[in-house]
Parts: structure tokens; sequence; C-alpha cells
């Protein structure tokens, strides 16, 4: 999922935000999140993004409360 929230005056510059998700599987969780990291890092080299204004990690939960996911959230300006 990835939307355009705002532009700024004089245009240009518009912010965007993308949203990431993984599953966190037990004793596998450090390759997972290895895992997220290179697919955000390599979404900001591909997309032209100019600066990272924000990222947001939340986890996922089963009916147990055990964690079962991840979502990280980016904002990001490109041009």
């Amino acid at each position: 999922m990835q939307r355009g929230l705002a532009t700024r005056k004089g245009g240009g510059v518009m912010i965007k935000v993308k949203t990431f998700t993984c599953t966190i599987k037990i004793f596998h969780a450090k390759e997972e999140l290895k895992g997220l990291d290179q697919m955000v890092n390599e979404f900001i080299e591909e997309n032209s993004v100019n600066k990272v204004l924000s990222v947001s990690d939340t986890a996922t939960t089963d009916d147990n409360g055990a964690t079962i996911g991840l979502i990280r959230v980016v904002a990001y300006e490109t041009s």
C-alpha cells in the first residue's frame, strides 16, 4: 500500500507512506527482521526517496497474544 499525503507549497516534493509486512516465526525472527530491513532499503534505493521522515513498527499477534508478524510504516519525501 502506498499513498501520497500532501505536497509542500510551491510543489515539487511529495510526502508518501509505504507499508511493509513480514511474518515472524519462532526461532527465525532475526533472519526475518533482516529481510524486512533489506526490503525497506531496496525500496528507498529504487524509488528516488529524498528523505525518510518516519519509520514505525508494530507487531501483529494471534489469539493467544504471541507475535506472528510485523508491520513497518515508512513516511518519506520524493521529488
